[in-house]
């Protein structure tokens, strides 16, 4: 079993960048598919970015296309991301995910660990 704990959230202003860390333990993440979901308030949780372990490949929501990058650093057992040209819209608490499951990766039922996220919050 492999917790997850999200870092590195806060208070910017539009326009501004944010690095979200996820920091594993118990396993090493380099086989498990790695996510970001994000939960606005009244909202439900949705998917912002993932990607397959050992796979390059990396999958975003259309909303942040372009302005967000995952990323990861297995030997830090950790997953990234980089949050550029932030919008009051993606205010929200970002949550990071893990599976080993084989399905859409952009479903959150797909997922068998969570951490407890960490609140990102953008001001116009």
């Amino acid at each position: 079993q492999v917790q997850l704990v999200e870092s590195g959230g806060g208070l910017v202003q539009a326009g501004a960048s944010l690095t979200l860390s996820c920091a594993a333990s118990g396993r090493t993440i380099s086989d498990y598919t790695m996510a970001w979901f994000r939960q606005a308030p009244g909202k439900e949780r949705e998917f912002v970015a993932g990607g397959r372990g050992r796979v390059s490949t990396t999958y975003y929501a259309d909303s942040v296309k372009g302005r967000f990058t995952i990323s990861r650093d297995n030997g830090k057992n950790t997953v990234y991301l980089q949050m550029n040209s932030l919008r009051p819209e993606d205010t929200a608490h970002y949550y990071c995910a893990a599976t080993f499951r084989l399905g859409d990766l952009r479903v959150q039922a797909t997922y068998t660990n969570w951490g407890q996220g960490t609140q990102v919050t953008v001001s116009s």
